[in-house]
């Protein structure tokens, strides 16, 4: 942690976050110089993935309520950030274990690194919509819809360009990996649910034999 200390760490921090406003506006050279150029830094990528699980808590509780309707006593911020960081963690693996057998070139590191930056298009305009949904009525309500709309169109595509420039694949390469990408992560939920399952099974039946065991003893 001596790292933090350095007046030089935070001022590649800083010039890296600050990359990440050329990486959505020109994300073909960008994803590409981020990883090949090292332009990149993962100090950054978690601030990125850091300020998505604010602003979609924030997004949660301060939205008006006449576009985001939570149930406070029932509301859960923990939920809430996996929402964003259970499928980037699972995209990264899913995505690196597949690309590893179709000659792709990107690292794990390099994955998640861009995925995070893919996100800051999310973390910019949900802010801003948190804000607009202060003034407008349910009536100009498209504003709203059309901003998160906005939001994930563009995400997608800086993901999509991501994996491109990481991995060096042609654009149908990448759709289609990314759709294998999504099929695995679909894979390892399913697979993480049966073996949850099972451990819940098996604790709940040595918990029923313990309490037979001890009523016949007793």
């Amino acid at each position: 942690m001596r790292y933090l200390m350095e007046k030089a760490w935070w001022e590649r921090l800083g010039i890296t976050l600050k990359y990440s406003l050329y990486v959505i506006t020109h994300p073909l050279d960008g994803f590409w110089d981020l990883t090949h150029e090292k332009r990149g830094s993962m100090g950054a990528a978690n601030v990125i993935i850091s300020l998505a699980v604010i602003v979609e808590v924030l997004r949660m509780t301060l939205t008006n309520f006449q576009f985001v309707t939570v149930n406070m006593e029932y509301f859960n911020s923990l939920i809430v950030a996996m929402r964003i960081l259970l499928p980037v963690g699972l995209w990264t693996v899913a995505n690196w274990s597949l690309t590893t057998l179709m000659d792709g070139k990107g690292r794990m590191h390099e994955i998640y690194m861009s995925v995070c930056y893919a996100l800051t298009p999310y973390v910019i305009i949900n802010a801003v919509m948190i804000l607009i949904s202060q003034f407008i009525t349910f009536d100009e309500g498209a504003i709203y819809w059309v901003l998160a709309g906005f939001a994930a169109v563009w995400t997608g595509l800086l993901l999509l360009s991501a994996m491109m420039m990481v991995h060096d694949y042609s654009l149908l390469k990448t759709l289609f990996s990314s759709i294998l990408t999504v099929i695995g992560m679909g894979v390892m939920v399913f697979i993480f649910v049966i073996f949850f399952s099972l451990i819940s099974d098996a604790i709940a039946y040595f918990v029923s034999l313990y309490k037979e065991l001890m009523f016949r003893l007793i």
